[in-house]
């Protein structure tokens, strides 16, 4: 395990909404672990989640601006001195390799599996408090029930198909910016921190490092042009308050 925690900020909307979909992906692994029936509803209920998030028509859009952004950034690298060139020319063939296919996709992200009847079902329900149990949705319980592991898991896989360029790119996007910039020490006075950012940068994510044995966690906020940290100690009985101690913390503003 980690000695250490990362938390992080995002610093506009479109990384923001690119950290939500990780997290989603993230969770729809996890579910595709095992072949159970509550697993296979996670399952659904996360590419359900990322169909939501996909509702807003100009989200192919935004990571197509974002891949050529990269591009454009790390094209201008190229005869930078101390680059390695193949290392560099590997990273724009897989960029170019992912613009291509979400260029090559003409139709909306997902819009099959909006119109797919059976997944309408069950996103009708979803939005209701155990609105997707046996007896409101029998097909989706003969589904879980009647199908073979092997075809729930290969169903789940081929509805899951049309993000996988989508993610690609944000996993790519995330990871470069993430590795932009190195962590450096700062210290939280009396669990404050505040720092204005460098406009002339495309400020992207904040990145606070702390000790996994802390007994506080930052609250991270911010925009463009500054943004602050205050460390709060984590109680489950009541409102968290704010440390009054100084605190060694790491910092990364990653920008890129």
């Amino acid at each position: 395990m980690p000695e250490t925690i990362i938390y992080e900020q995002p610093l506009n909307e479109r990384i923001r909404t690119f950290l939500r979909l990780e997290f989603l992906f993230l969770r729809l692994d996890t579910a595709l672990t095992s072949n159970s029936e509550l697993k296979n509803r996670e399952a659904i209920d996360c590419l359900l989640s990322i169909l939501s998030v996909f509702e807003r028509s100009d989200l192919k859009s935004e990571i197509i601006k974002e891949l050529e952004r990269l591009i454009s950034t790390l094209s201008a690298l190229e005869n930078s001195p101390g680059v390695d060139k193949a290392a560099l020319e590997d990273l724009l063939t897989s960029l170019d390799h992912i613009l291509d296919s979400l260029y090559a996709n003409k139709s909306a992200i997902g819009q099959k599996l909006r119109d797919n009847d059976f997944l309408y079902s069950i996103r009708q329900r979803s939005s209701i408090p155990g609105g997707t149990c046996d007896f409101d949705l029998p097909s989706y319980h003969y589904w879980l029930q009647h199908t073979s592991d092997e075809t729930r898991k290969q169903q789940l896989l081929t509805w899951f198909e049309p993000f996988s360029s989508v993610r690609a790119a944000i996993d790519i996007t995330l990871k470069l910016i993430r590795q932009s910039t190195g962590f450096t020490p700062i210290t939280a006075e009396a669990g404050f921190y505040q720092h204005s950012l460098d406009s002339s940068q495309a400020n992207q994510l904040i990145r606070v490092k702390v000790p996994r044995t802390s007994e506080f966690y930052p609250e991270i906020s911010g925009g463009k042009h500054r943004f602050t940290i205050r460390l709060m100690r984590f109680d489950i009985k009541q409102r968290a308050q704010q440390i009054e101690e100084d605190i060694a913390l790491a910092l990364s503003c990653c920008a890129m």
